[in-house]
């Protein structure tokens, strides 16, 4: 998923909408085991020539084994409690707490958060924490409140709908790393009615129906620390807000350390980056994967950047460029947010949902190039499969599942949760530099 970085500008896909159920919406107290209980089937070797089963070309680093170390997290695609037909969603547990405290009576484990290279922030479903919403810290001082102790709350605009719900303030744990007092998004707690300019996103309230999405929240660990760059200068319609009241929320300009925040630069170490290991997986998919979520990019040993490794840069809304079949893709993203390979084709027949039905099997090329040139174009193959005859299968996890994806708004590309089958997919953040690359770049 990839919330508008640029005002009007990058946008997100949530694929399979109609397949999604949901997550649970539950959560339990306690603390988030740092273990991993790895399955170590054949299933972990990368397929030939790095595709994940894929055929397709570029590197693939993905390791024969699993990392150790303090900054490594499990992370999961699978079925939840409830859900039957949820297809490609990464999952992780985190812990929230109140700012400052380790009392187990004000933190809460919420398992079933979505894992997004696409989205920066904690965005989580207020009945996912009920009794810990209340308790959390109010943000106040949007740029435009002349008073200053108006609370915040946001509209976060997705391709397909927005959420809303208020700023807050909390510490957020994952594995044995915290990220203290962090700007968070609290979806649907019912403090504020929704503004005009933000319900005229297309799509609807994802904040009621988080059923789509099948998650209990989104953890948005992309390449920024702040997660818009238009709102720190312009009171963008539709995005940002203070509320005077429970029914006037007016749209405000935005300080960097008040927006809501990825969590990884908030770590005391391994805070430069991101890397997601994933296992490939056949081309008729696998029921659940294990994988690993690894914080830090060269800071141990478990994070090293090959020197073989594919480095595309962004521009600094997190973009790259996409060349398919003549048309030129400049708001390109690897997104493990999104289920599925999504871009426009017309020449695929699609299903109702709009998931792509190939008579048989496909393998397209598209070509992965820097917006700003600083590297040569990568021609990329990618799988396609039918997805009524992967649905058929049972599974959950797939490397060749394909979304109709068009936004008259964007020229947008998103290589989606396939991609990561089968590669180690690094992440860094902003104006870090890790060896001779300076961020921001995804590479893999």
């Amino acid at each position: 998923m990839n919330t508008l970085k640029k005002t009007l500008g990058l946008a997100a896909a949530l694929a399979t909408i109609a397949l999604c159920a949901c997550g649970g919406g539950g959560s339990s107290s306690g603390n988030q085991s740092n273990s991993i209980g790895w399955n170590a089937t054949p299933a972990w070797t990368p397929a030939p020539n790095g595709s994940g089963g894929s055929g397709g070309s570029g590197s693939s680093n993905n390791s024969s084994t699993p990392a150790t170390g303090d900054n490594t997290v499990p992370v999961r695609v699978g079925t939840s409690t409830g859900d039957a037909n949820g297809l490609n969603r990464l999952l992780v547990s985190i812990k929230i707490c109140v700012p400052g405290t380790s009392d187990a009576s004000r933190c809460v484990t919420v398992d079933n958060m979505l894992v997004d290279t696409g989205s920066t922030g904690v965005r989580i479903a207020a009945n996912a924490i009920p009794t810990l919403a209340p308790l959390l810290l109010t943000q106040a001082g949007a740029v435009d409140d002349k008073i200053g102790s108006a609370p915040i709350a946001e509209c976060a605009p997705f391709a397909s709908g927005f959420t809303w719900g208020s700023v807050k303030r909390a510490d957020i744990t994952i594995g044995s790393k915290t990220a203290s007092n962090l700007p968070i998004q609290v979806i649907a707690d019912g403090e504020f009615s929704t503004p005009t300019d933000c319900i005229a996103h297309n799509g609807g309230d994802l904040s009621t129906r988080f059923d789509t999405l099948g998650a209990n929240g989104i953890l948005g660990i992309d390449n920024f620390t702040s997660d818009s760059l238009d709102a720190l200068t312009t009171a963008v319609p539709g995005l940002y807000y203070y509320c005077a009241s429970q029914t006037n929320c007016v749209s405000t300009r935005m300080l960097a350390s008040k927006e809501v925040a990825n969590p990884v630069p908030a770590f005391a170490t391994d805070n430069n980056g991101t890397v997601i290991r994933l296992p490939a997986v056949p081309a008729t998919g696998q029921a659940n994967v294990t994988g690993q979520l690894v914080f830090g990019v060269n800071t141990q040993s478990n994070n090293t950047l090959p020197a073989t490794a594919t480095v595309v840069a962004l521009d600094k809304y997190g973009a790259f460029t996409t060349q398919y079949q003549g048309h030129v893709f400049n708001q390109s993203a690897i997104d493990s947010g999104t289920p599925a390979y999504a871009f426009p084709d017309s020449t695929i027949p699609s299903s109702v949902e709009g998931l792509y039905t190939p008579a048989s099997p496909l393998n397209p090329i598209a070509t992965i190039e820097a917006t700003n040139g600083t590297s040569p174009p990568l021609q990329m193959a990618f799988p396609l499969a039918n997805v009524t005859s992967l649905m058929a299968s049972g599974n959950t996890a797939f490397n060749n599942l394909g979304q109709s994806f068009s936004n008259s708004r964007n020229n947008m590309f998103l290589w989606g949760l396939p991609f990561f089958y089968g590669r180690d997919i690094y992440n860094v953040i902003g104006n870090a530099k890790v060896g001779k690359q300076t961020g921001p770049f995804v590479a893999f």
